[in-house]
């Protein structure tokens, strides 16, 4: 870690801020699909995008892990309890994300299907590996998105708090300002 480096790169900023969207959509979108009935216009469509921009999610996801693995990240700031629980929440986030992950993929192919992505490719299914599986991978899938957003909720009041508050450079970072 370079603790001279003042601000994440580009592709980071880039890909936190496109996984905020994308979790905060996915999760509006997964509550409102839901209460479709079989006759709403939206009813095939909706979950149609909700898995493929998951999916998209969940390579972006894989390859922002690798990509932290080699880019060069700028030190967390704050007391030792507040580095520690930063590292504790980020490791948790992604942890969500992957049982969030694994859940979708788990509803979604319970019946034998693949995943259409955008019609650009399917991802094959592994059929139901267990009984009641899309019921049970739906019940992981509801409490782990509660579980995401309030942690996302927190973790975007941590950077407030940095911001106006410790008035350091936490914000600043992932907005790719220099302070």
């Amino acid at each position: 870690m370079d603790k001279d480096k003042k601000t994440y790169d580009g592709v980071s900023i880039f890909i936190h801020w496109m996984t905020a969207v994308a979790v905060i959509g996915l999760f509006a979108v997964g509550l409102w699909m839901v209460d479709l009935n079989y006759y709403s216009q939206w009813y095939k469509p909706v979950p149609h995008w909700h898995k493929s921009v998951g999916i998209c999610l969940a390579l972006l996801t894989i390859f922002r892990l690798l990509w932290k693995g080699i880019a060069q990240q700028p030190p967390i700031e704050g007391a030792a309890w507040e580095v520690a629980a930063a590292k504790l929440a980020h490791s948790l986030i992604y942890i969500l994300l992957i049982g969030i992950f694994v859940s979708g993929y788990l509803i979604s192919t319970a019946d034998g299907r693949g995943i259409e992505v955008f019609n650009w490719f399917t991802v094959p299914s592994l059929g139901e590996l267990f009984p009641n599986q899309a019921d049970i991978a739906g019940e992981v899938h509801y409490y782990l998105a509660f579980t995401l957003i309030g942690l996302a909720s927190l973790h975007a009041l941590a950077a407030l708090k940095h911001h106006f508050i410790n008035k350091d450079n936490t914000l600043k970072k992932m907005l790719g300002v220099n302070k």
